[in-house]
């Protein structure tokens, strides 16, 4: 019971701040544009879609019909959208009017793998309660 309520409310918690991210992106989409790869063309459609999958998948978490497929999905998204900081990092590309050092870099690809754990943790947990809900 306790591992539930906990797990809601840290999944609503954890979950949010990638609703909001998500929405910024329709808000604000030339802040996030320039580290788009030049590779994948199209930085606004991209960023517009990137947008679409924080505001689904963290809104997910904060349900658990659909937690752990969302949980599953933010980890994924999290690795796919790696490539967008490694090209700001390597690439030397300002982002809201900012450049980064190898230090901010090394610790938002920290960040970025812990966020990645919580999700597995997050998705481990509501498997588990599901199924002992069964």
């Amino acid at each position: 019971m306790y591992r539930n309520w906990v797990l809601n409310i840290g999944s609503i918690i954890f979950g949010l701040p990638f609703v909001i991210i998500g929405i910024d992106h329709f808000i604000d989409p030339s802040w996030y544009e320039p580290i788009v790869p030049d590779i994948l063309g199209f930085p606004t459609f991209w960023v517009y879609a990137s947008g679409v999958f924080e505001i689904s998948l963290g809104a997910g978490l904060m349900f658990s019909r659909t937690r752990q497929i969302s949980a599953y999905g933010i980890a994924l998204m999290l690795v796919a959208l790696y490539w967008a900081n490694f090209n700001m990092w390597i690439n030397d590309i300002a982002i809201g009017g900012s450049k980064f050092g190898t230090n901010w870099h090394i610790m938002r690809a920290i960040i970025q793998a812990v966020l990645i754990i919580i999700c597995l943790t997050i998705a481990k947990y509501s498997s588990k309660l599901s199924s002992s809900s069964d």
